[in-house]
């Protein structure tokens, strides 16, 4: 279960509040799978079945997945109404129908969904213990008075909290965290780590993002507050020798490049991610005085003169920036990962999904903080196409088409005694150009899963049910009472679902959800130790618990 052990780099799992054996149950069934090499035979294993298939991920492993509405999310593969999806190992070895699979082990998904993960590109996982704290909150305290102006993130979440963290108080939350969205079908996590207040909290984050086992980009940001003794930016050159030495592991580094905390630590973070051969991240938005230090990076003369925008880039929020520098950012191919919800309730700006269909741009998306709102990415998949066509289609009804085109109901063929509006009847008004169209599910869909990939630079590896690609597959239930009867996939899985619908989750071609429940997790004791790490939390920040705030 800890990937770091499984390849050959053994982790000492002893020194925080939770050691390997206390939340996963996998270690005793994985040396029985590893020895009796019969257990992958080939029989039926659907959803309403006990046991999953064993030893799924294991190399020379087979297995099939059987008749789902495949929907691979990849062009050149194609979807298809009914079809298989063929696992070998980790990677997926054929997408179609009628496989012919050998003596591979079978997974029953006839009236299923079956596609890639979602893949969420920003995410503060060390926050978990604090969920729904900042459920009315702004970014800053803007002193109204009102509810939503004390407590707020900057002064509470990042000010407060943040800095009392211990190592294991940052191991707990990033694992139930990450566990939380795994169960909700997201395979594949940015986690946006502002906690390296020592090199054990640092340690502890990219420990539990191994044994989380899903796939996980580790964002290594400064330490919010700026506890005394840390050292970011410098010890990313530790990290990475430390943990990511190899490509071909499910998690890798991205190094955290803040603008707002000054012209030095810009030089300094971003000279040293390039150094690294690391993809640089940075949140963009509105407050905090960034445009201006924004616009210095697309000319090239950012930090203390010499940095510049690059392809190496990923961007959260982008709201409220200048035109040059959005031009800047499509010129060079940077990335943008936007968080429509968060974005919306925290006072970042409107997202900037418009002005990114202006340049031919598209962005992926990005659950941010759990503190105001939900991790879960259908979440995310509706409050994206909402609010686009939203904008969208206001745009058209106050253009000057608005009031035009209006026909007589008698030429729709309606019958006289249908009309009940006299005169000419309200008729939809033709878009005038340049409105871009309303996004579509399938739209959505594309930013939900291959956008993040190729956002993370991950496209080789995950994204699409591809050959040749790693089986990180999710197979969702549309069977159930919030879906059937089935009339349009995308449509079902953007519009009707959540994650109860989520039935099965892999990851790496390893099963990790099965028949609605996560696999090897004792849930009630991380439960457990998560609100005790909460009230550790409040009590070192001195912050009373209220239930009613």
């Amino acid at each position: 279960m800890c990937k770091l052990c499984d390849e050959g780099k053994p982790q000492d799992h002893t020194g925080s509040q939770l050691g390997r054996r206390d939340f996963l149950k996998a270690s005793t069934a994985t040396a029985l799978g590893a020895g009796a090499l019969n257990l992958f035979t080939a029989r039926p294993a659907a959803a309403q079945d006990d046991d999953a298939p064993e030893d799924s991920g294991r190399r020379g492993r087979r297995y099939v997945i059987r008749g789902g509405h495949v929907t691979s999310m990849d062009p050149a593969v194609g979807d298809f109404v009914k079809a298989d999806v063929l696992v070998e190992g980790k990677k997926i070895l054929a997408v179609g129908p009628n496989l012919r699979a050998g003596g591979a082990g079978e997974i029953d998904a006839r009236g299923r969904i079956v596609m890639p993960g979602f893949i969420d590109t920003h995410h503060h996982q060390f926050e978990t213990a604090l969920r729904s704290f900042l459920a009315n909150g702004i970014l800053i305290n803007d002193q109204s008075g009102s509810a939503s102006a004390n407590p707020s993130y900057f002064e509470y979440i990042l000010l407060t909290f943040a800095p009392v963290y211990r190592p294991e108080d940052v191991y707990i939350s990033e694992l139930f965290g990450g566990l939380s969205q795994l169960d909700d079908g997201v395979t594949t996590v940015h986690d946006v780590s502002q906690i390296h207040h020592s090199p054990d909290h640092s340690d502890e984050a990219i420990r539990a993002l191994f044994d989380t086992g899903r796939r996980a980009a580790f964002g290594y940001f400064e330490s919010a507050g700026g506890v005394a003794g840390n050292q970011y930016p410098q010890d990313a050159f530790r990290i990475k020798k430390r943990f990511f030495s190899s490509n071909d592991q499910l998690v890798h580094m991205i190094m955290g490049g803040e603008v707002y905390l000054g012209n030095g630590t810009t030089d300094q973070s971003w000279t040293i991610g390039r150094q690294l051969d690391l993809q640089i991240a940075a949140h963009i938005l509105s407050p905090f005085g960034i445009r201006p230090t924004f616009d210095k990076l697309a000319a090239g003369t950012g930090g203390n003169g010499h940095i510049g925008i690059g392809p190496d880039n990923l961007f959260m929020h982008m709201t409220g920036m200048s035109d040059a520098a959005w031009q800047k950012v499509k010129n060079v191919g940077a990335q943008v990962s936007i968080g429509f919800p968060i974005e919306m309730n925290m006072r970042h700006g409107m997202p900037p999904i418009l002005r990114m269909q202006s340049l031919g741009m598209e962005p992926s998306l990005s659950t941010d903080v759990e503190v105001t709102m939900t991790a879960d990415f259908f979440t995310q998949m509706r409050v994206c196409m909402n609010v686009q066509r939203g904008l969208v289609n206001q745009m058209v009804l106050d253009s000057p088409n608005g009031n035009q085109n209006l026909p007589n109901p008698l030429d729709w063929g309606l019958p006289e005694s249908a009309v009940t509006v006299p005169g000419p009847f309200p008729g939809w008004p033709t878009p005038p150009a340049g409105i871009p169209a309303p996004l579509t599910t399938r739209d959505v869909l594309r930013f939900a899963t291959i956008n993040g990939a190729k956002h993370l630079r991950l496209d080789q590896k995950t994204g699409s049910l591809t050959p040749g690609k790693e089986a990180d597959i999710i197979i969702l239930d549309a069977t159930a009472l919030n879906v059937a009867p089935l009339n349009n996939v995308p449509g079902a899985v953007v519009s009707l679902m959540d994650r109860t619908n989520v039935e099965t989750v892999i990851v790496a071609g390893k099963v990790r959800k099965w028949k609605g429940k996560l696999l090897d997790v004792d849930l009630n004791h991380l439960r457990r130790q998560l609100e005790n790490s909460r009230d550790d939390i409040f009590a070192a920040a001195g912050v009373p618990q209220n239930l009613y705030l």
